[in-house]
């Protein structure tokens, strides 16, 4: 099966036109047009009523279509309908999503071996919810996708895994309300099994902290697993898998409190033997985190930007907390700070 791609934009295409965005601004005018593609040169997607040979059904993976030649394509645009697609039919030759919209669908159709590295996957209804190429690309690497310009033909006999950037430890660093949790998740959006690893308190009946916690849980797929735990060394040495961790700086608040660690009058011998129980959890946090055979990525709060804490628990913890990123960072494959929602790689 032959697809032409004559517009891969969304609706209006993009930029869509008038608009004052920032996305849109950065695009010469038709640089996507809006979303039409054609098989074989004579059958449009859309269409309602295909010719023979074509088999079309809609699920809740999407539009379905089985050529004259056998080959399999899905077009997952809009919302959803009909029922799920089984599990045990044949995977797809060719993909074609609305990828921004929702990215975990990859995860879930890989985890139903729906999608396999056989299949090509492009991104389609491109438009300026993405702030720009550069991003859009930026985001496909991780997912295991392209985007083609309007145009192209791929066939279905001749697909093509796109290649993914997938470092095996990444350390996210962001100061507060950074962007660096969603940064996380979108990295990892398309696996098809995650493991989230949280490490706050559970917020007891504070009504902002259950508040942030809800967000967190509703932004995560549904598909994604969730263990709370602060025993990080346990679950990096757990074999080959996929963790986001979020995140280090309260896994090190958690464990100044095991360790009874906090300033608080205690004589200065005692206080001294806290912290040095302290430096021995990061220090196995450290070397669980090097001889981890996981694909894991971690969030930390960057606390060397802010003003000096007033109180002594407050530089203390800065300093303990500033000195785990950099052991971390020296033992990742890929860091960087996200600042504002954008995100500044670090490399070595």
């Amino acid at each position: 099966m032959e697809i032409r791609l004559e517009g891969t934009g969304g609706p209006e295409g993009w930029p869509v036109p008038g608009c004052p965005c920032a996305s849109c601004g950065r695009l010469a005018p038709g640089h996507r047009r809006p979303s039409s593609i054609v098989l074989d040169g004579r059958v449009r997607l859309t269409d309602a009523r295909p010719p023979a040979g074509y088999v079309i059904r809609e699920t809740a993976d999407g539009r379905e279509i089985t050529g004259p030649d056998g080959g399999r394509l899905l077009y997952a645009v809009g919302p959803a309908g009909g029922s799920p697609g089984r599990d045990a039919d044949a995977p797809f030759d060719v993909v074609l999503m609305d990828l921004p919209d929702r990215p975990e669908r990859l995860g879930d159709l890989r985890r139903r071996g729906r999608i396999t590295p056989a299949t090509r996957i492009i991104a389609v209804h491109l438009g300026h919810r993405v702030p720009a190429e550069s991003e859009l690309a930026r985001r496909l690497g991780f997912w295991g996708a392209t985007a083609v310009p309007d145009g192209t033909v791929v066939r279905t006999a001749s697909a093509e895994e796109a290649p993914r950037a997938l470092p095996r430890r990444t350390l996210l660093l962001g100061g507060s309300r950074s962007g660096k949790s969603e940064e996380a998740e979108l990295r990892l959006a398309a696996e098809p099994e995650v493991t989230y690893v949280a490490t706050g308190p559970s917020g007891g009946d504070d009504p902002a902290w259950l508040a942030r916690v809800r967000a967190h849980r509703e932004r995560r797929p549904a598909h994604w697993r969730t263990v709370e735990t602060t025993d990080l060394v346990s679950v990096l040495s757990g074999g080959p898998r996929t963790l986001l961790v979020d995140g280090i700086g309260t896994w090190l608040a958690a464990v100044f409190d095991e360790c009874a660690a906090w300033p608080d009058g205690t004589p200065a011998a005692g206080h001294r033997a806290a912290l040095d129980r302290v430096a021995d959890r990061c220090d196995a946090l450290t070397a669980a985190w090097r001889g981890t055979r996981a694909r894991v990525v971690a969030v930390s709060d960057e606390v060397g930007l802010g003003v000096i804490p007033a109180t002594p628990a407050g530089r203390l913890f800065r300093d303990a907390l500033g000195r785990l990123n950099q052991a971390l960072a020296r033992e990742s494959e890929d860091v960087a700070l996200v600042v504002s929602g954008r995100v500044v790689p670090l490399p070595f």
